[in-house]
C-alpha cells in the first residue's frame, strides 16, 4: 500500500522549512524512526525521521526547495504491518461515499500566505453559502499582519459551508470553506488522502501560488491561469501581474495575449537595426535575485522588529586584558588535556553573570506595553556565532550556578553545533543577554542591536598591543580590547550601564580579584 508521508508540525508555528540534504533516495528500504532528510526552518536544523517501515518511492522535492508543514514530504510503500496500521487508522479506498454528491465535497484549505504567517483575519466574504464560484474567483478578503490578502479559488463549483464569520481568526493549513467541485474535477479531487490539510498542500495538486512565490522569475498564477497562457501561446512569465505580489489573473493573461501580435509583428520588421544591441545585451552581466528565507530571514524580520520598538542607546569603552590573557595563558595548556578549549570568552560571560548579581536590571526583560519588568533570577548568557545558515544567538543556561570551566565546556560544544547549523530549538531560546564577538573576525567599535525581549547586549572588539602610560608615568606594552554596549533606554540610563562597566571591567582587569569574589 503507497501512502504519503506528511510533515509534521515543528513547532513554534513554522510553515516551512527548507530541504538541506535527503538521507535516503528513491527505492531505498527504510525502518520505522530511521532518519529520512535535514531541513533548515528558521530556528534550527531538524531531522525528520520516518513514522513506517517501507520502500521511499517517490521524493516530492528536491535538495534546496521548500517544504510546506503539513504537506507530503515524500511517497513510500508500506510494508505490511504498516499497512495495516495505515488502513486502521484512514478510510479504504473502496470506503468512498456511493453518492457522487458526497465524493465532490472538499474543504478547500487556506493556503500559506508567505512570511512565516499562521493566522490572518477575515475582513469580508466576497461570497455567501449555496454561491456559484469559478476557478480563480477572489473568495474573501484576509488580514495578515503585513498586508490586506485576495485568497482565490482553486475550482469551480459550489460554495457548501463557510467555516468562519466576518472579523474571525483564520488558520493558515486549515479549512477556510467547504464546496461541490463542479465536472471532472470532483473525480480527481476526491481521492482519499491522508488528511484535509494534505489534500490542499500536495505538491501535485495545490496551487502554484506558493512555489512561484518561492523561485524568482515564475510568474505567481493558478493552474487556470497557466491553462489560459498555454492555449494562447503566452509566456506566463513575461505577464505584468496586476494582483498583489505581481499574481497574473486571467484579464492579465488577454491582455498580453492581444498586444502580443502587434508586438510580435513589429518585433519582426526591426528585427535588423536591433540586431546589433541583442549582441550587446546578451553579454552584458544580469542582476540576480536571492529569496531571503530560513535563519536569514528570521534574523531580518527580529532586527526589524528590535530597531523599531527598542530605543537603543551605545556607551563604550576600552578593557586592559593583559593580566587575564596572562593568566588564560598559563591555564590553556593544562585543560587542553583535559579536553577543555580555554578561550577569553568563558571569563567574559562568567564577570558578566557576577556583575549581574549587583546590577540585575540588565538581565531583566521589559513587557509588551512597557508597563512590567521581569527581573530573570536565570543567567542565560547568549554568544552571538556567525554559522553555515547565518546568525545564531545560542545560550548557555545558568551561568551564575557554573565555573569558568563548565561554562568553556558547554561553549564549545555549543558554538561547534552552531557552526554546523545543529543548534536545537531550546538552546536558542530564553536568553536574558548577549554578547557579540565581533572582534574574532576584525573591528574595534559596533553598535550591535539588542536580542529582544532582552535588555543589552555587548560586542567585543578585537584585542590590540597599544602603548600605554603605567603608575610610573612609563610607556609599556598592553592588550587592550574596546567594548559596545547597546541598552533599552526605556529601563536603562547611561548611569547605570556605565556602574554596571566599570564592575564588569574590574573583574576582568583584575582576575584574581574576581577569583576570590567568585562563589
Amino acid at each position: 500500500m503507497k501512502k504519503d508521508f506528511i510533515l509534521p508540525d515543528i513547532g513554534e508555528g513554522i510553515v516551512e522549512c527548507e530541504i538541506v540534504e535527503w538521507l535516503v533516495a528513491e527505492g531505498d528500504t527504510i525502518q520505522e524512526d530511521q532518519p529520512v532528510c535535514d531541513v533548515m526552518t528558521d530556528k534550527a536544523l531538524v531531522q525528520i525521521p520516518a513514522v513506517h517501515d517501507g520502500v521511499v518511492s517517490k521524493l516530492y522535492y528536491q535538495k534546496g526547495d521548500i517544504a510546506k508543514v503539513h504537506g507530503p514530504l515524500f511517497e513510500m510503500e508500506l510494508a505490511s504491518d504498516g499497512a495495516a496500521d495505515a488502513k486502521a487508522t484512514e478510510p479504504a479506498a473502496g470506503a468512498a461515499p456511493a453518492s457522487s454528491q458526497a465524493e465532490a465535497e472538499e474543504d478547500f484549505i487556506l493556503p500559506d500566505i508567505g512570511e512565516g504567517i499562521v493566522e490572518c483575519e477575515i475582513v469580508e466574504w466576497l461570497v455567501a453559502e449555496g454561491d456559484n464560484i469559478e476557478e480563480d474567483q477572489p473568495v474573501c478578503d484576509v488580514m495578515t499582519d503585513k498586508a490586506l490578502v485576495q485568497i482565490p479559488a482553486k475550482y469551480s463549483g459550489t460554495v457548501t459551508k463557510l467555516y468562519y464569520q466576518k472579523g474571525d481568526i483564520a488558520k493558515v493549513h486549515q479549512p477556510l470553506f467547504g464546496m461541490r467541485i463542479a465536472g471532472s474535477v470532483a473525480a480527481t479531487s476526491a481521492k482519499p488522502a491522508a488528511s484535509a490539510t494534505a489534500k490542499a498542500s500536495c505538491p501535485v495538486q495545490s496551487s502554484e501560488t506558493q512555489q512561484a512565490e518561492l523561485r524568482p522569475g515564475k510568474a505567481v498564477a493558478s493552474p487556470a491561469v497557466r491553462r489560459l497562457a498555454r492555449e494562447l501561446d503566452v509566456d506566463i512569465s513575461k505577464v505584468p501581474g496586476s494582483g498583489d505580489k505581481g499574481r497574473v489573473f486571467k484579464e492579465d493573461v488577454r491582455a498580453f495575449a492581444d498586444g502580443k501580435t502587434t508586438a510580435s509583428s513589429s518585433s519582426k520588421a526591426a528585427a535588423p537595426a536591433k540586431a546589433s544591441s541583442t549582441v550587446v545585451a546578451t553579454a552584458a552581466a544580469e542582476d540576480r535575485v536571492e529569496p531571503i528565507k530560513g535563519v536569514k530571514a528570521a534574523m531580518a524580520r527580529q532586527m526589524m522588529e528590535s530597531v523599531s520598538s527598542i530605543p537603543h542607546f551605545t556607551y563604550c569603552d576600552e578593557i586592559d586584558l593583559t593580566e587575564l590573557s596572562a593568566l588564560r595563558n598559563q591555564l590553556k595548556d593544562q585543560y587542553r588535556e583535559q579536553g577543555v578549549k580555554l578561550t577569553m570568552m568563558p571569563f567574559f560571560m562568567k564577570a558578566l553573570s557576577m556583575a549581574i548579581q549587583q546590577f540585575p536590571i540588565l538581565n531583566s526583560q521589559v513587557n509588551a506595553d512597557c508597563s512590567e519588568l521581569i527581573y530573570k533570577a536565570a543567567h542565560n548568557i547568549g554568544v552571538a556565532v556567525d554559522s553555515k545558515v547565518g546568525l545564531l544567538v545560542p545560550n548557555i543556561k545558568h551561568c551564575e550556578q557554573k565555573s569558568i570551566v563548565d561554562i568553556a565546556k558547554e561553549l564549545t560544544e555549543l558554538t561547534d553545533q552552531a557552526r554546523a547549523g545543529r543548534v536545537s530549538p531550546d538552546q536558542l531560546k530564553g536568553g536574558t543577554i548577549s554578547i557579540s564577538n565581533i572582534g574574532a573576525i576584525g573591528g574595534t567599535v559596533a553598535t550591535p542591536i539588542i536580542n529582544k525581549p532582552e535588555v543589552a547586549i555587548v560586542a567585543l572588539g578585537k584585542v590590540q598591543t597599544l602603548p600605554r602610560f603605567n603608575a610610573k608615568g612609563e610607556v609599556e606594552a598592553r592588550q587592550l580590547m574596546q567594548i559596545s554596549w547597546s541598552g533599552d533606554h526605556r529601563v536603562i540610563d547611561g548611569g547605570t550601564i556605565a556602574r554596571f562597566c566599570n564592575l564588569w571591567k574590574q573583574y576582568l582587569e583584575q582576575p584574581a580579584a574576581m577569583l576570590v569574589a567568585m562563589k
